[in-house]
């Protein structure tokens, strides 16, 4: 993996966006799985109707990752000093998550080259699902 360099990133300048299929059953069965979130609500539809949901849907903390996934498919994830994120949406059966980020600050910070980047994670319709931040340190 290349590191991006400070003196070569400026403010407004995008990261790569990463763009993930449909969220679909099998999709939320194996986070389920994995991530030991049995949530009822994310895999059951019956469940999820009695909840005023038309169907199940995503675990917030699936997007979640794949806003961490776009953060280490650009830099090593020893290179990350603020992760955080605000749940804004649903991500439905369907939806096609897709994680941007751009950055809005270069700075210094404990003798580090820091840059701030604005994250979203929305669906095909442009509906943002997460927003968030991250501080990484570049060389």
């Amino acid at each position: 993996m290349s590191i991006p360099r400070f003196n070569d990133v400026k403010v407004g300048d995008a990261l790569p966006a990463l763009v993930l299929p449909p969220i679909n059953r099998t999709t939320l069965a194996l986070y389920a799985g994995a991530s030991g979130d049995h949530n009822q609500v994310h895999i059951d539809l019956d469940f999820a109707r009695k909840s005023r949901q038309p169907d199940v849907f995503a675990h917030g903390m699936l997007s979640a990752a794949y806003l961490g996934r776009l953060l280490t498919a650009w830099v090593p994830q020893s290179r990350m000093r603020h992760f955080s994120m605000r749940f804004v949406g649903i991500t439905h059966l369907g939806h096609v998550p897709t994680c941007t980020g751009r950055i809005v600050e270069k700075f210094e910070a404990d003798g580090e080259q820091r840059v701030r980047i604005e994250l979203l994670c929305a669906n095909q319709y442009g509906e943002p699902r997460l927003t968030g931040e991250a501080v990484v340190a570049l060389a």
